[in-house]
């Protein structure tokens, strides 16, 4: 039997929205967000981020921590799944 696929849980949800909300605050398409992952060293196509974001893909550490590095934000930010205000989404606050 094929093993099951692991549910997305809440903290996952979280992140994926937290990143789809700064990665828009800060003006970059996925293909932009994408190549910024990529050329961090962590190779990444537009299509993986849109599932990740869409929460069809689980997103492991090294992916949340390259993106948060690629969105000059700390990863904690998106682990905590909310921006104190748009400002610090644009200033990469807490």
């Amino acid at each position: 039997m094929p093993p099951r696929p692991l549910a997305i849980g809440p903290a996952g949800h979280a992140a994926a929205q937290a990143i789809e909300r700064t990665r828009t605050a800060r003006g970059y398409s996925q293909r932009q967000l994408a190549a910024r992952v990529t050329a961090l060293g962590r190779p990444m196509t537009f299509t993986a981020l849109s599932r990740i974001e869409r929460t069809v893909r689980r997103c492991d550490i090294d992916d949340l921590v390259t993106i948060a590095a690629a969105l000059g934000i700390a990863p904690q930010a998106l682990l905590a799944g909310t921006l104190t205000s748009p400002r610090a989404a644009r200033l990469g606050e807490i």
